[in-house]
């Protein structure tokens, strides 16, 4: 009680007194630009996936901007040590995401190399997937994929270091026949997607759909 009154919980944007649940407060919810795409029809994210590599579908539950609600939600996801975000956004998806008849087979999401994993703690991705995995009865898999080269932050990143992307991930287990859903933050170049789409795709007669938390327009 004591530590409630002194520590209250306050909007990650605005810096508001709100309730313990939330992270934001109802006025800076109102100022996130969510996208209404329909999973199962073309939308702007589908379209530049299937410049990289085909792609079943793609959905992405918010856009990414510079300034904003949004990039304040995924930097404090990744960053700040604030995982129990990756979960109030899978459950936004919950009230927006139909998958009709086209449900995956698998859910797997974007791995940390090693090192950064034990840097940050979590894989900001974790609790994301599981979240949607038991709502939509979808089983996941945190280890079919493995990163293989440590580097800095892809927002770091200048353009033409986001392209070297070759052999940056491996596939660890034998998947064949699996309509796979990729789970990733922010859709930016889509080089990630792609080298791990790829990979998947070699390994077998696999299918690839992609559901991202945001994407950069």
């Amino acid at each position: 009680m004591i530590l409630d009154i002194l520590f209250p919980n306050r909007c990650i944007h605005c810096n508001r007194i709100i309730d313990d649940e939330p992270v934001i407060c109802s006025l800076c919810f109102s100022q996130i630009h969510f996208t209404h795409f329909q999973y199962s029809k073309p939308n702007i994210l589908s379209e530049k996936c299937s410049l990289l590599f085909p792609v079943e579908n793609a959905y992405s539950l918010i856009h990414f901007e510079e300034t904003g609600v949004s990039r304040k939600l995924i930097h404090e996801l990744k960053y700040k040590s604030r995982e129990k975000i990756g979960k109030i956004l899978a459950e936004w998806t919950t009230e927006r995401l139909d998958f009709n008849l086209e449900k995956p087979d698998i859910m797997i999401s974007v791995p940390l190399h090693p090192k950064k994993l034990r840097e940050r703690g979590y894989n900001q991705l974790h609790l994301f997937t599981e979240t949607l995995s038991e709502f939509y009865q979808i089983p996941f898999d945190h280890d079919a994929l493995k990163r293989n080269h440590y580097s800095k932050a892809q927002a770091l990143k200048n353009k033409e270091l986001r392209l070297e992307t070759q052999n940056t991930f491996s596939v660890t287990k034998d998947i064949s026949g699996k309509h796979i859903l990729l789970t990733d933050d922010v859709f930016t170049t889509g080089n990630t997607l792609a080298s791990i789409s790829w990979e998947l795709l070699r390994k077998g007669n696999n299918k690839v759909s992609v559901l991202v938390m945001a994407m950069d327009m």
